[in-house]
């Protein structure tokens, strides 16, 4: 079964299908901020939508660094990552064409203590910082979407902290696995062990004995380099409550997860 972000008629939410709208060169928008906003507010929007290819482990924003751009996904998957003195790294939340990276300076702030790196390889559309803010100052709507998805993330990244530090591997690897099917719309998942290790905070033996407890139960299947996800149903099962929390709270952006 595959599972879907579509649009929930929600009081001030307006619906637009994927590729009705297009940056000035004609490239169809599929992010789901990007087609919830108002006519109005995506034509001020629209001149500085400039679409870009995200290949796999591209780094969008560095930790610390300056915000230079927004992003707002159409495919594939961001991850926004803690990184610590060492260099060991964990992930704090991720980031599909449900919403968009460099949510701080839709605030106003210039920097970010996280790192923006790109895991599932997909394109999208960027927009400059400065050009960004000045939008918003005539576009309440856009600031309205923008900031719920910033509040809606920040629980993302909560219930994240609670539950690698509360959960056991397995149930962190279903809710992070049901998560990612969720964004990049596929049952196979083009990820490795080594990745799913930085993600979850912990090595990578760790990470192949909770797969191979997944695999032997017949939820997922594990090929070089990629994960299918064969059992929707006993995944979630398999989840801890963190994944519940997070899809709830994604509602509230008029986002609902429909089974096809």
């Amino acid at each position: 079964m595959v599972f879907r972000f579509w649009f929930v008629a929600r009081k001030n939410l307006q619906v637009v299908r994927s590729g009705e709208r297009t940056n000035t060169d004609g490239k169809p928008v599929s992010n789901i901020i990007l087609l919830s906003i108002s006519d109005s507010d995506y034509s001020s929007l629209r001149p500085h939508l400039e679409y870009v290819s995200l290949p796999n482990h591209l780094v969008l924003h560095e930790a610390g660094g300056k915000l230079e751009f927004a992003y707002f996904p159409n495919r594939g998957l961001i991850s926004l990552v803690v990184v610590m003195k060492d260099g060991k790294t964990a992930e704090a939340g991720i980031v599909g064409n449900e919403g968009y990276t460099g949510t701080l300076a839709a605030v106003g702030l210039s920097r970010s203590p996280l790192q923006a790196v790109v895991q599932i390889t997909g394109n999208g559309f960027r927009v400059e910082v400065g050009a960004l803010q000045n939008t918003l100052e005539s576009a309440p709507h856009l600031q309205l979407m923008l900031s719920r998805y910033a509040a809606v993330r920040s629980i993302q990244v909560a219930q994240t902290a609670a539950c690698n530090r509360l959960h056991d591997i397995e149930q962190r690897l279903a809710r992070w696995l049901l998560m990612t099917q969720d964004r990049v719309d596929s049952g196979s998942l083009p990820i490795t062990h080594d990745f799913l290790a930085t993600m979850l905070g912990t090595d990578r033996p760790t990470v192949s004995l909770a797969a191979g407890v997944l695999q032997r139960k017949k939820i997922i299947e594990y090929t070089r380099g990629a994960v299918k996800i064969v059992n929707r149903r006993k995944l979630e099962d398999s989840a801890c409550e963190c994944y519940g929390v997070i899809q709830q709270y994604d509602g509230e952006l008029g986002l609902k997860y429909v089974r096809k």
